[in-house]
């Protein structure tokens, strides 16, 4: 092909490349010149003109992208119209894009004007995605590098070069795991979340199984699931699985299953684990499948459930991408874990605490619950004192609701923030709080103004327990298996709790993150006593405390 200017007398059944307007008319780019435009433009006083002049062997764009479009196009996959040297091939229907990197590679190094763009191998698609674009860059490319192109994505195996597996429909069985002190609620989370998982992929979740964290319970549940004709099972767990030999594996052995895998190179979800039982799959997934957020278990099941084969040797290539997303239960990005990292090891980690006092007090009546003494000081100084005692560094109380009384309440060793959209909920107590924390803490102690009898120690005994490198990054008080409060929170979660909304605190997150929670057992019920109320009120002080309102 000829690319360049050209006296117009020339220029005859050549292509414009430019788009532009000549003797009053507006040519587009593309168009092919005819006599009657030679004519137009030399009366206009145009004796040159830039032109693309397709030679012998030449394919022109639209062509050029058609053939190797067509060439391309695999099972589940169906493609568009050319149009400017471009053809988009779009999903027929839900599933996993298939492709292979290597044969893209080598159709666009045959030659720079023709151009391939896919999407990710086992990337997740929606019917009618675009998958792939094919453009060809220049007017024209020569038939020998189309031909070239075309054998190869040809020759890219029986499905075709790009394509599309559907998901199958099919049952799916849960069975989830308990021990003491897990909440019905965590239960009742995961289901949904699994629910909604499996349902994007077309299939159906059977009345799930909830049995105890035992060899035996969870072997019944497996046959029971094989026999009812589950076609798929899931297994979320109380533990998590840490070895091979732990209670989910040994069950799923014991129950007739072979463990195909344990671990994965991917973050979320390195404590997958892949068997079968006979023709059934089995998956045990890690913590972090009660989050609907993206994990490793995900690409295994999509997988499964769009019956492509996947074993260990799968598993193990998945390293390269396998960092999802930065995660609590995953080191800092550098820019935040540096400063922090200069200091010396054995130095006291900083935390910061905050008070939420902006509520209005409704349930105790006329009076601010907050600002009513017992032993002798507001209740919510009770609060303050205990996390300046602690080594809380700064004392942040977050004030709403009679803001200037909450402050002279608080004292002076504490830094207020005012929240003016109080009564919008908790989550934006919460947002203004974390807004005053400095990014020198390591964590922060999320507590409330009307828990007077939690002190220095209980906040101590909740500080020390922090150990990121144990994965203990979210520090819970129990009383007898009862959860309470203050929670201690490492600072990677800061940004899931700006991210909360309505009348939601950060506890909400706690069943999103059971694999990084360590419970902290108390010795008194301070951690469950809040005062909110004139009947909690006089058991307050029926225990022994002074009160006076």
């Amino acid at each position: 092909m000829k690319f360049g200017p050209v006296p117009l007398n020339q220029a005859e059944d050549a292509m414009l490349v430019h788009g532009q307007t000549l003797g009053g008319q507006r040519y587009r780019k593309g168009h092919v010149l005819d006599a009657d435009d030679i004519t137009q433009l030399a009366a206009a006083g145009v004796t040159e003109i830039t032109v693309a002049i397709f030679e012998a062997g030449d394919i022109d764009e639209n062509t050029a992208a058609g053939r190797l479009a067509k060439a391309s196009t695999g099972a589940g996959i169906r493609a568009g119209i050319a149009g400017t040297g471009r053809v988009n091939l779009f999903a027929r229907h839900a599933g996993l894009a298939m492709l292979d990197p290597a044969t893209v590679d080598l159709i666009n190094r045959v030659d720079e004007g023709i151009t391939i763009s896919t999407l990710h191998p086992f990337d997740r698609v929606e019917a009618e995605q675009i998958v792939a674009t094919i453009k060809i860059i220049p007017f024209a490319v020569s038939e020998a590098h189309l031909i070239q192109a075309e054998e190869a994505a040809l020759a890219a195996g029986e499905d075709g070069l790009i394509s599309v597996h559907a998901y199958r429909q099919r049952s799916v069985g849960l069975i989830q795991t308990d021990l003491p002190g897990l909440p019905d609620k965590v239960l009742a989370k995961t289901e949904g979340v699994v629910r909604n998982r499996i349902e994007a992929l077309g299939s159906t979740l059977s009345a799930p199984v909830t049995v105890r964290h035992d060899l035996i319970a969870i072997d019944a549940a497996l046959h029971g699931l094989v026999g009812s004709g589950a076609e798929l099972i899931l297994i979320v767990g109380a533990s998590a699985t840490t070895d091979r030999r732990d209670v989910i594996p040994a069950a799923i052995t014991q129950a007739g299953g072979i463990i195909e895998h344990f671990g994965m190179p991917v973050d979320p979800g390195n404590l997958t684990v892949l068997a079968r039982i006979g023709d059934v799959p089995v998956l045990a997934l890690p913590g972090s499948a009660r989050s609907p957020r993206l994990g490793g278990n995900d690409l295994v099941l999509e997988r499964i459930m769009a019956d492509i084969p996947v074993d260990g040797k799968h598993i193990m290539g998945l390293g390269v991408g396998g960092l999802l997303k930065e995660i609590p239960s995953r080191p800092l990005p550098r820019t935040h874990a540096a400063p922090r990292a200069r200091r010396q090891e054995a130095s006291t980690p900083q935390f910061a605490a905050i008070i939420l006092a902006a509520g209005q007090s409704r349930r105790m009546g006329a009076v601010n619950k907050l600002l009513i003494e017992v032993d002798g000081k507001p209740m919510m100084r009770h609060a303050v004192d205990a996390a300046r005692e602690a080594g809380a560094d700064p004392v942040i109380v977050v004030t709403g609701h009679q803001p200037d009384a909450v402050q002279a309440a608080a004292g002076d060793q504490a830094i207020f923030v005012h929240n003016p959209s109080f009564d919008q909920g908790l989550s934006t107590s919460l947002r203004v709080g974390l807004s005053a924390v400095p990014e020198s803490c390591d964590g922060v102690l999320i507590a409330l103004g009307d828990m007077p009898k939690v002190g220095a120690e209980h906040l101590r005994r909740l500080i020390s327990s922090h150990d990121p490198d144990e994965g203990h990054l979210i520090c819970v008080p129990t009383r007898n298996g009862k959860r309470g409060n203050p929670v201690f929170w490492d600072r990677r979660f800061f940004e899931d709790m700006t991210a909360l909304g309505g009348d939601v605190g950060a506890k909400h997150l706690i069943g999103d993150y059971e694999d990084v929670v360590v419970e902290v057992p108390m010795s008194d019920d301070a951690v469950l006593t809040d005062v909110d109320s004139p009947a909690a009120l006089e058991r307050l002080a029926e225990d022994g405390s002074k009160v006076e309102s």
